[in-house]
C-alpha cells in the first residue's frame, strides 16, 4: 500500500500552511523580540533583530511606570478598565443573546423572522455608521467618558453575534422536547433555565470567546466616547505611542503591547479547542 504521508499534494498544503502561520506569527515575533531589547539596543540595530541581553524591564515599566496621558501609572489603570467593560459586557451580550436565540428558535410566535432578521442587521452595518446614534444616546444618558456607556455599547453592539449563533444552535433541539415541557406547564423562561441553559454549554463557550475576544480589542469606541482615565488599553497604548513619539522607546512599547494583548492570548489558548467544537456542535441535526 502506498504511503500517503509524504505525497506531494500533502507536502503542498504543509509548505503553504507552514507560509501562513509564518507571515501571521512574524508581527508577534518580532514585538515580542523587541519588548525584550532595550532601546539603546534598537537605535543602534534595527528594528528586526535577537536582544542582546533580555530588558525584563520594560515590562515592568510599561505596566506601572510609564506616563501615559499625563499619569505615570503605566498601563495597569487601563486593564483595569478594559476589564471592567469586558467582562460585563460578555456575560450580558451573552445571556440575552440565548434568550432571543432561544425564542425565536424554539418559542415561535407572530413576526419572529421579522425580529431575528432586523437584530442580525447589525452584523452588516459599519461601525462608523453608528457612531453618530451612539453619541446621541450616550449623550441623553449621561453615559459619554463613562466606562458604564462603554459597557452599554458593546452589549448591544453583542447581541447580532450571539443571537445568531445561539439561534442557530438552538434549531438542532428537538421541539418536542419543547412541547413535552409546555404540556407539563413550564413557562418560557422555566424551560430555558431547566432544559435550554443546560444544554447550551457548547455555543455559550463560543460566545464568551468571541465577545471577550471583540470587546477587549475593540479600538474605536474606546477612543471615541471616552477620554483621559476611563479608556480602555487599546486607546491607552495609542496614548503611549503618542507619548513617546519625541523620544522612541520601543522597547516599552512593545512590551504594553504584549501585556495588552496577553489576555486574549490566554483565552485562546485555552479555550480554542472549544470554539471550534461549540460552533459545529449544532451543525448537524
Amino acid at each position: 500500500m502506498r504511503d500517503r504521508s509524504f505525497a506531494p499534494s500533502r507536502i503542498l498544503i504543509y509548505l503553504v500552511v507552514a507560509l501562513f502561520a509564518a507571515a501571521y506569527l512574524a508581527p508577534l515575533v518580532v514585538v515580542v523580540l523587541n519588548s525584550l531589547r532595550t532601546n539603546e539596543e534598537i537605535a543602534q540595530g534595527s528594528m528586526i533583530g535577537w536582544p542582546q541581553h533580555l530588558a525584563w524591564s520594560n515590562y515592568a515599566k510599561a505596566w506601572s511606570g510609564f506616563c501615559v496621558a499625563e499619569t505615570c501609572a503605566g498601563i495597569r489603570p487601563y486593564m483595569l478598565n478594559s476589564a471592567l467593560v469586558t467582562i460585563p459586557a460578555t456575560i450580558f451580550s451573552t445571556l440575552l443573546g440565548a434568550v432571543a436565540g432561544y425564542a425565536v428558535s424554539l418559542w415561535r410566535f407572530r413576526g419572529d423572522s421579522w425580529i431575528y432578521g432586523i437584530v442580525t442587521l447589525g452584523l452588516f452595518l459599519p461601525q462608523q455608521m453608528r457612531l453618530l446614534p451612539w453619541t446621541i444616546v450616550l449623550r441623553d444618558t449621561g453615559l459619554i467618558n463613562t466606562l458604564t456607556g462603554l459597557v452599554l455599547i458593546h452589549t448591544i453592539q453583542g447581541l447580532s453575534f450571539t443571537t445568531l449563533f445561539c439561534r442557530n444552535y438552538y434549531v438542532a433541539i428537538p421541539h418536542e422536547l419543547i412541547r413535552a415541557a409546555r404540556i407539563d406547564g413550564a413557562g418560557f423562561f422555566r424551560i430555558f433555565w431547566r432544559i435550554i441553559l443546560p444544554l447550551s454549554a457548547p455555543i455559550l463557550i463560543v460566545t464568551v470567546i468571541w465577545q471577550f475576544t471583540h470587546i477587549w480589542n475593540e479600538f474605536l469606541y474606546g477612543v471615541t466616547f471616552t477620554t483621559g482615565q476611563q479608556q480602555p488599553v487599546t486607546a491607552a497604548l495609542i496614548a503611549l505611542s503618542a507619548a513617546i513619539a519625541d523620544i522612541p522607546q520601543h522597547g516599552v512599547q512593545s512590551a504594553a503591547v504584549i501585556i495588552a494583548a496577553l489576555p486574549t492570548l490566554l483565552i485562546y489558548l485555552l479555550g480554542g479547542r472549544y470554539f471550534v467544537r461549540g460552533l459545529t456542535a449544532g451543525a448537524v441535526k
